[in-house]
């Protein structure tokens, strides 16, 4: 697989990972960083997530579903 397949998304959003490459940019990976070419990758991706970039989709929780959580 090309590090430019590795930078596209497929049909449904997801990032396509390919071994030996950064998971946000495509590049060679750093084993310091793994799965990420550097620092700043590996801050990209920590901001996706505190930002809730990644998310899964589903609807609301029924009521029985949150009381359970409680």
């Amino acid at each position: 697989m090309t590090a430019e397949a590795a930078r596209n998304p497929v049909g449904d959003g997801r990032r396509v990972e390919a071994q030996g490459v950064c998971a946000i940019c495509g590049r060679p990976r750093d084993p310091r960083y793994d799965p990420f070419c550097s620092r700043r990758c590996a801050d990209v991706d920590l901001h996706r997530w505190l930002k809730g970039g990644y998310v899964i989709p589903g609807g609301e929780p029924s009521r029985s579903e949150r009381d359970d959580d409680a």
